[in-house]
């Protein structure tokens, strides 16, 4: 299967506290089956009270048990590297291109 693009809306920025009271959607979805990269808008709070929008990527297989339900798991198989290495270039570059927009300084 070829590599193709999930995209949700982010439904409101989630403080840091709110974060794990509340249900944070995906911004972004990259897959090449049956990897996939995540891409998480987040937002927290500075020391100086001012909110910050930062980005986490999250990377996972999917497989079928063996009662044929699907599962996911963050361990991959050596023949799985090449569609990780893919979902994640495609990860960076669109990080790079969001926060470039957003006038986000990495580091």
């Amino acid at each position: 299967m070829g590599l193709s693009e999930i995209k949700r809306e982010n439904q409101g920025g989630k403080t840091m506290e709110s974060m794990n009271l509340g249900k944070n959607t995906p911004e972004k979805k990259f897959r090449a089956s049956p990897v996939s990269a995540t891409i998480w808008a987040n937002e927290a709070k500075t020391k100086e009270g001012e909110t910050r929008l930062y980005r986490t990527v999250s990377l996972e297989r999917a497989y079928k048990d063996k009662e044929g339900v699907w599962k996911s798991t963050t361990s991959l198989r050596t023949n799985d590297l090449p569609k990780a290495i893919l979902v994640l270039n495609k990860s960076y570059e669109y990080v790079t291109i969001k926060e470039e927009g957003d006038g986000i300084e990495e580091g």
